[in-house]
């Protein structure tokens, strides 16, 4: 049997609130359904993450509705999915009995019950993300044992030790931080959240652990795997991973990764200011999403709006501070959109761009008056 290891897809992520990446994410998962057709696989291991907030936007779950129809209906390959910590535990578990009879199989919240589907001499353990205080209210009688995030694991993973069949393989998928393994730039929520950090020990006894949680794609050892993140959500170290999914043989347990295609390319360019106008940039770059890091100049508005004439998606750009030239400043797009709809930040910048230094506050409190004066003007007419 083949299964395909997937996960943190966090549908409905925004960056900053500003750009949608839906179209990134449906043409990520596309290439994903594209490869479990090609491969014929036999089943999908959904690691948690699916979604961005525990409550999701209309346009995530719209695009959840689609892509799980699509999969366990048009193409009938069953899900096997856990809730990670971003995802509304007991939202995405609703009618969880009842998808299973279209293939959809969902672990929301930890319970007593042992979430396992038997695929005849294969197990797959299902465990959604967890904390110490609900394996203590799970788990009441091993409550004393639990004073960490490994402790809560070993009990949790112990109970489903005891279910182990002899002779059968033994599947987990779970969302977890294990210690030394890799973080990148969007794992915020898992490196403030590093006293959930676990030794891969706890782990023991399972042929493969299907994890999700950490954003590139990583082996902890020969068991243990991180897929990774569905794309790029984050500059830096991101830029250079390639994503993917992890495709399992359940006869060898032997494991090989498939690379996912994606519809932009994430980059950080560094120049002077008329070096990074000039550059003969590949389309490629162009079309994807850029960093720009200035090294000559502070950026105002100006700057920023000549740079996006030439890189369309634009997200960040780093620029010398104003105040000091051995500082740098970065300012994202969707900050500098919201400074040209505030009079005075405009006002301060056309003074640093132009007159080369800040307005004094008596310079800024003429402006500030003359603003009223013009808006009772206006709002008279």
């Amino acid at each position: 049997m083949k299964l395909l290891h997937t996960s943190d897809w966090h549908l409905g992520m925004t960056f900053r609130g500003g750009i949608s990446y839906a179209k990134d994410q449906k043409y990520a998962i596309e290439n994903i359904c594209r490869i479990a057709v090609t491969e014929k696989v036999d089943g999908i291991l959904l690691a948690g993450d699916i979604f961005d907030k525990s409550i999701a936007s209309q346009e995530a779950l719209k695009l959840y509705d689609e892509v799980m129809t699509h999969i366990c209906i048009d193409l009938g390959i069953p899900v096997y999915m856990i809730a990670g910590n971003h995802d509304g535990a007991e939202r995405l578990s609703q009618c969880s009995e009842l998808l299973k009879k279209s293939g959809l199989y969902i672990a929301g919240a930890l319970t007593k019950q042992v979430e396992v589907i038997n695929l005849g001499d294969t197990d797959i353990y299902l465990l959604p993300w967890i904390s110490t205080d609900k394996v203590k209210t799970v788990f009441p009688e091993k409550a004393e044992e639990i004073n960490s995030m490994e402790d809560a694991y070993r009990v949790v993973l112990d109970e489903y030790r005891s279910h182990f069949i002899k002779g059968h393989k033994n599947i987990l998928v779970a969302h977890a931080f294990i210690v030394n393994a890799e973080t990148s730039v969007s794992d915020r929520a898992a490196e403030i959240g590093r006293a959930t950090m676990v030794g891969s020990s706890v782990f023991e006894g399972f042929d493969y652990v299907a994890l999700g949680h950490l954003h590139g794609p990583q082996d902890i050892n020969k068991n243990i795997r991180y897929s990774g993140s569905l794309m790029a959500y984050a500059f830096g170290k991101e830029e250079t991973q390639e994503k993917s999914v992890t495709l399992i043989d359940t006869d060898s347990m032997e494991h090989r990764i498939v690379p996912v295609p994606q519809l932009k390319r994430r980059t950080t360019l560094t120049g002077t200011f008329d070096e990074l106008m000039e550059a003969e940039t590949e389309p490629e770059i162009i079309e994807g999403y850029v960093r720009l890091n200035v090294t000559d100049r502070y950026v105002g508005m100006e700057a920023i709006g000549a740079l996006r004439e030439k890189y369309r998606n634009l997200m960040e750009v780093t620029g010398r501070s104003f105040e000091k030239e051995d500082q740098q400043v970065t300012m994202t797009i969707e900050e500098f959109e919201e400074k040209r709809t505030d009079p005075e930040s405009i006002f301060m910048g056309y003074c640093r761009d132009i007159v080369g230094e800040e307005p004094s506050e008596h310079l800024r409190g003429l402006f500030m008056s003359a603003l009223s004066v013009y808006e009772k003007e206006v709002g008279g007419q």
